[in-house]
């Protein structure tokens, strides 16, 4: 048994596509990782918020920015994310795309690789 496994998230497991948005779920012995792709327009609370059923997004974020940016709003403070940022967000959050250029980020947290976007 090879000590190395890869995947592909062009060739991902699970594909979900809320409106403006793609996420793209990889498997990998035990850990999901996933990408995210939210096009300019997008917004959590107008995207996701009907699939999740919930005010904010109660969903623990682990990532890392590969392009675009994005503004996070978790209760009164707002934090723009950008490429190159590695980041933590905490449940009870709105995100939106800022500008005109997609957002990319990939997820590390397992649990909100699986369960993210979800119906």
């Amino acid at each position: 048994m090879s000590e190395v496994k890869r995947c592909r998230y062009d060739d991902a497991d699970e594909v979900r596509t809320p409106p403006l948005a793609r996420v793209d779920v990889v498997h990998l012995d035990g850990a999901v990782t996933s990408r995210s792709t939210f096009q300019p327009g997008w917004r959590w609370s107008e995207s996701v918020k009907p699939i999740a059923g919930t005010e904010t997004c109660q969903v623990h974020h682990v990532g890392a920015v590969l392009s675009g940016r994005v503004a996070v709003q978790h209760g009164d403070e707002t934090v723009e994310l950008s490429a190159g940022d590695a980041y933590v967000i905490e449940p009870g959050h709105d995100a939106w795309v800022v500008g005109d250029e997609p957002f990319v980020a990939l997820e590390f947290d397992t649990h909100a690789a699986e369960t993210y976007a979800k119906s």
